[in-house]
């Protein structure tokens, strides 16, 4: 057989049954299927053939062998009656009013924690037609949830959830006093479901706009090219360069973009505001306090703006390689007396929401309806240097009024993928975004290097063995550019009209000699 033909099994991570892997699922992506529920219907029995537009097509049975050699001989003519065979291309798309809603939640736990400023998980749910899609940003390194998504697409009716981390490297890491704080994780899950049905009871029309500015840059690509002609991280020092950049030499090239999505009511006053930046949120990285570095200075500041009427989302890039140029001298331990110094991360946010302000000000939503789409698929990956490894990588792509267009995926692209992405964008006239850090289902990928960042090496580069394989990236951006095309309308999903119309004849007349000289004569 063909590599990803082949019927997978292992056990489920919900049921533990056995799961069956159909061979719909392809080594570098699948189209998806609207959810139709289940087909079957005791789990006990033939379970279910779910699908919907989170998970791959899977079949979950609790059988002795026989069982299930039985429903695997008879699987092809159930999919053909369930009409999943040969399926085109699908968009999950919606068009009609747009409603909004938008809430604020501190996930900042009651700990002996050292402390300096909270974290929150701020959110925006957009709402068609009873379909609904919530964006989720949280003062978090990573958070991925399989209960935050199910409960809020069971309680809520939301069939999308983005879960975006702002990457943040000082927020809370233990546990803090009492029950409710004892397991971060579930505290984490309860407080971001809460900002889910906070903005559900919170609707409003809304209306959507985008832009985006470049200016000065605040990072520089960390992994700084040495002698040797590989690249080395910027906290290792050499005889040329001191570590973590006290000079703020600005290596790039990095993404010096804001990107901003600005959502109104119908009276034209701002709601809720995303900001997209790429950069690490590590300027006070090992201060061992707790801080939403800053993003969450830019986010306030953004919010102080439009007078604390608004939430501002912070949303990273591709900030993989990406530290910032204001990052301040660490300490070496929870004990170490060094005080950490929190002006240049002020001074950042500061600068971020300067801009960040000055795009949403400038933005005016249009009247009338609101379309919506999006193309998910599944890529797999093995490993770079561990070939056992397999890494099941969800992205989804997000088209709002054939204008705005939003390349989400989770794990830590380097700039240069990011880059490359607007810049195919830009080239078909899109408004182009991209949401790393961003979770909806699948794998935490990790780093996610380009392929010359792969072989020049370093931090994030090729130093992990369990490293995602080369290539990975551009096949991320790439999956992005399809779902693009099928977004549009473009890519057909059957072969396209084929022929040759003929026009009229013609003739080659050859012209005399000496022509010119007896015109003259």
């Amino acid at each position: 057989m063909r590599r990803g033909q082949r019927i997978r099994n292992r056990r489920h991570k919900h049921t533990g049954g056995l799961e069956y892997v159909l061979p719909q699922q392809r080594r570098y992506g699948e189209n998806r299927i609207p959810a139709f529920g289940d087909v079957f219907g005791r789990r006990d029995q033939v379970i279910s053939l779910q699908s919907d537009t989170e998970k791959p097509h899977r079949l979950w049975v609790d059988f002795n062998k026989s069982t299930i050699i039985k429903i695997i001989k008879f699987l092809p003519a159930i999919l053909i009656v369930c009409g999943l065979l040969n399926l085109p291309n699908k968009v999950y798309g919606v068009t009609g009013t747009l409603l909004a809603g938008t809430a604020k939640v501190s996930i900042t736990p009651v700990t002996d924690e050292p402390f300096h400023d909270p974290v929150y998980a701020r959110s925006l749910v957009l709402e068609i037609n009873g379909e609904r899609m919530a964006f989720v940003a949280v003062d978090l390194a990573v958070f991925t949830s399989d209960n935050v998504e199910k409960t809020c697409k069971e309680k809520y009716g939301v069939t999308k959830v983005l879960l975006c981390a702002s990457h943040n490297h000082t927020a809370p890491s233990k546990p803090g006093k009492g029950p409710e704080y004892s397991d971060l994780k579930a505290f984490y899950e309860k407080q971001v479901i809460q900002a889910v049905g906070m903005a559900m009871t919170n609707m409003f029309p809304a209306r959507i706009s985008a832009g985006r500015r470049s200016f000065p840059q605040l990072g520089f690509k960390r992994l700084i090219i040495r002698e040797d002609g590989h690249a080395r991280e910027s906290w290792m020092g050499d005889d040329h360069y001191a570590p973590i950049n006290p000079d703020r030499i600005p290596f790039g090239p990095v993404d010096q973009e804001v990107g901003v999505i600005r959502v109104d009511d119908t009276n034209d006053q701002a709601r809720a505001i995303i900001m997209n930046y790429a950069c690490h949120a590590d300027v006070v990285c090992l201060s061992y306090a707790i801080s939403a570095d800053f993003p969450g200075v830019a986010a306030r500041k953004v919010e102080e703006a439009f007078g604390n009427g608004v939430n501002c989302l912070f949303v990273n890039g591709a900030a993989g390689n990406v530290a910032p140029l204001f990052t301040v001298p660490r300490k070496t331990s929870p004990t170490d007396p060094f005080i950490t110094d929190y002006t240049p991360m002020e001074r950042m946010g500061e600068l971020l929401a300067y801009e960040t302000v000055k795009v949403a000000k400038s933005l005016t939503g249009k009247p009338g309806d609101t379309t919506i789409k999006h193309q998910d698929a599944a890529l797999e990956f093995t490993g770079r240097f561990n070939k056992d490894k397999h890494l099941d990588v969800r992205i989804t792509t997000i088209m709002i009024n054939d204008d705005i267009v939003i390349a989400a995926n989770p794990g830590e692209l380097f700039a240069e993928l990011g880059l490359e992405w607007k810049a195919k964008m830009q080239a078909e006239v899109a408004n182009p975004f991209y949401f790393g850090y961003t979770w909806m289902d699948g794998q935490w990928p990790g780093y996610v290097p380009s392929i010359k960042g792969a072989a020049l090496g370093g931090f994030g580069a090729d130093q992990d063995p369990g490293m995602i394989e080369v290539g990975a990236g551009e096949a991320i951006v790439n999956k992005h550019l399809e779902n693009y095309f099928i977004l549009t309308g473009l890519m057909r999903d059957k072969p396209g009209p084929s022929g040759f119309r003929r026009g009229p004849r013609w003739y080659v007349v050859p012209v005399p000699e000496n022509i010119e000289n007896k015109e003259k004569g």
